[in-house]
């Protein structure tokens, strides 16, 4: 049954025309002008709706204007300010502790939120960082590695700081979760504190194709290191060992390992020698499997970024060859936990790879020429 019309209800539009105008005729030729196209009839009882103009873009003060000359001032003195601060906590031996890696960004976005009151708070802020970073070698005496590997980290802490301070008059709820938060994140380090365990291990395992034998026989040889393939380990970069002396795989045997001497970015600085020296401390050597415990006893190469203990290698006889592992113990002496942790672990984890991959090559080319041999 059908709804009966009501006398109120508004009219029906009017149906479109359905006499059409004709086709246009087009020119015979290319030479003859193309006439420009017919304009329709308009849709009876339709208007137009009215075209909003857009908003206006803010570009921030012109260039040479004394808002630029302003802004570019208060971004030299966040800059100086994120110095200063990073000088003070150095002063103090705090250089590994979150206060440094979480207040040097974080004083740069305050100050950069501030003093330059930028319209765009973050952008402002990447940009401040940029420059900081660019700068922080010379000047800080850091090295590349500290740098890279921390990078991150500090735009992660100045891009929060300045979305959560930036636009704090029209989201102060931002504003009052980012300051405890701060807080939370600089005490890291201070007095001990540590919300993880600093203990930590890089493992590598993997199959090589040799007996047990001829895993032990590369493992007590002079090794001969090649370049890392590790991306990580070829972008930063990390030292590389250049040679080692010394043999054999009983207790009290030793290593001397030399590597790619250290490069400040410091103005004026001299390259500086990094060794490493091992001792085996434990020795357990099997026909079918074995472990050998070098004790690091000696260490001016990664002594800056973690406390590497020891390198234990241990292997066993498995269908196809044998199961090698190496495992290296380390202390973490970088915080934040929850960004150094798991980047020194990767990091050592792809270390102790390379010396598997290392070792694992002689072992695989002796197996070769003994069954070319036999």
């Amino acid at each position: 049954m059908g709804v009966p019309s009501d006398a109120t209800d508004p009219p029906d539009p009017p149906a479109p025309p359905r006499d059409l105008p004709p086709a246009p005729s087009w020119p015979s030729s290319s030479s003859d002008p193309v006439p420009p196209p017919p304009m329709l009839p308009p849709y009876p009882g339709w208007d137009a709706p009215p075209v909003q103009p857009r908003p206006a873009v803010d570009e921030g003060p012109p260039p040479g204007s004394v808002g630029a000359r302003l802004l570019l001032t208060a971004l030299l003195l966040a800059a100086f300010a994120a110095i200063f601060w990073a000088r003070g906590v150095t002063a103090f031996g705090t250089e590994r502790t979150a206060i440094f890696y979480v207040g040097v960004p974080a004083v740069l976005a305050v100050s950069v939120v501030l003093l330059a009151r930028p319209r765009r708070p973050v952008g402002m802020t990447m940009a401040a960082t940029t420059v900081g970073l660019a700068l922080a070698g010379p000047l800080l005496s850091e090295g590349i590695v500290c740098l890279v590997m921390a990078a991150p980290l500090i735009y992660a802490v100045a891009a929060l700081l300045a979305w959560g301070l930036g636009n704090r008059d029209q989201h102060p709820h931002r504003a009052l979760a980012t300051v405890p938060l701060l807080l939370v994140l600089m005490v890291e380090g201070l007095g001990g504190i540590s919300f993880a365990s600093r203990e930590d291990v890089g493992t590598a395992t993997a199959v090589v194709d040799a007996s047990p034998a001829e895993v032990v026989a590369a493992l007590a040889a002079e090794p001969d290191y090649a370049p890392y393939d590790a991306l990580l380990l070829r972008a930063v970069p990390f030292p590389v060992p250049l040679g080692a002396t010394g043999t054999g795989v009983a207790v009290g045997d030793v290593r001397e390992i030399d590597f790619t001497p250290r490069r400040s970015l410091g103005i004026g600085a001299e390259p500086t020698a990094r060794s490493m020296d091992l001792e085996v401390a434990e020795s357990e050597v099997g026909d079918d499997g074995g472990r050998v415990l070098f004790d690091v006893t000696h260490d001016s190469t990664l002594a800056r970024w973690l406390d590497l203990h020891a390198a234990e290698v241990s292997w066993r006889a498995v269908d196809g060859g044998t199961e090698v592992t190496w495992t290296l113990h380390y202390s973490r002496t970088f915080d934040p936990s929850w960004y150094f942790g798991p980047v020194q672990r990767y990091a050592t984890g792809l270390a102790a790879e390379y010396l598997l991959e290392t070792f694992a090559v002689p072992a695989e080319a002796s197996a070769v020429t003994v069954a070319a041999q036999g």
